[in-house]
């Protein structure tokens, strides 16, 4: 057996595509998707990253406001600057990238945007509306998964799904969303024993524990479906995963490489989101799955 390729970015251009039509129709009726993304301090890979997703925003029609602010900035000064954005009638999103400095706290950052405009999905009450199974902005890595199993029209429903990771940005998220798909979801950390026991029993592995090479292909279940979310940056200077990627291409069924996997189907989910909340905000109907 060997795997099909689960390529993140080539979805990712697809789902693109639809929403720069998306975007078009919606400056029609005079509505202009607007994302606002704050970044403190000078960090150049999380530079690198957020002015990815500013150019990804521009490039499907969207406006994009990024602002980069000294590493110096107060807490208060934070606060004041996400009060004027809750309030700006052409921000529809609000993203805050993480971290922060250690003097900035920044649970009480992400609780002061509004939920409305939480395009990151990291408020507690867009984190309370998922886990009741309602509507609401969903965070970008395991929206991005779940796309990804719905363009590949892979069953989840009564699936044993196994996570290994529990972090509030990917882990415990994407467990709770294959629960309201009607999965079977065990969530595995570093605390757990006999860890591949659970592993060669799952149906669907998703393994975001930023380790290299953490779970190889005797760690797998034959014909499972694996999503590998760590981006690791190793010795040579290449970026690798939490899978050893080709001892797991002879077990799986199918597999998401890194890079090219699961990457770039987050930053589209983000723009996904901001069109969402434009639409909820202009009171404009959702389109229909």
């Amino acid at each position: 057996m060997s795997a099909e390729i689960i390529y993140g970015r080539e979805l990712a251009e697809d789902i693109r595509e639809r929403m720069t039509k998306e975007v078009a129709d919606l400056r029609e009726l005079g509505v202009v998707p607007g994302l606002a993304v704050v970044i403190v301090g000078n960090d150049p890979a999380s530079l690198s990253y957020v002015r990815g997703k500013d150019k990804a925003s521009k490039k499907v029609g969207l406006e994009s406001n990024l602002i980069e602010l000294p590493e110096e900035v107060t807490q208060q000064e934070l606060l004041d600057l996400v009060d004027r954005l809750n309030h700006d009638s052409e921000v529809h999103g609000i993203l805050v990238q993480l971290p922060l400095p250690d003097h900035i706290n920044e649970d009480e950052i992400i609780e002061a945007i509004s939920p409305s405009k939480d395009v990151d999905g990291f408020h507690p009450i867009s984190i309370g509306r998922m886990m009741a199974g309602k509507d609401t902005f969903l965070p970008c890595t395991p929206l991005g998964i779940l796309t990804m199993f719905k363009e590949k029209e892979i069953s989840l429903e009564g699936k044993h799904v196994v996570v290994l990771g529990r972090s509030r940005i990917v882990g415990k998220p994407i467990g709770q969303m294959l629960l309201n798909e009607n999965a079977t979801v065990t969530y595995c950390h570093s605390r757990t024993k006999n860890l591949k026991e659970f592993t060669q029993k799952a149906d669907i592995l998703i393994v975001a524990v930023g380790k290299p090479g953490f779970i190889s292909g005797e760690d797998i279940k034959d014909g499972a479906v694996v999503i590998d979310v760590g981006v690791n940056r190793i010795e040579d200077g290449s970026l690798t995963g939490d899978v050893d990627f080709e001892s797991a291409l002879e077990k799986a069924s199918y597999i998401t490489p890194v890079p090219r996997g699961v990457g770039p189907m987050t930053i589209t989910m983000l723009l996904q989101n901001t069109i969402q909340a434009a639409k909820q905000l202009n009171q404009i109907p959702q389109r229909s799955s």
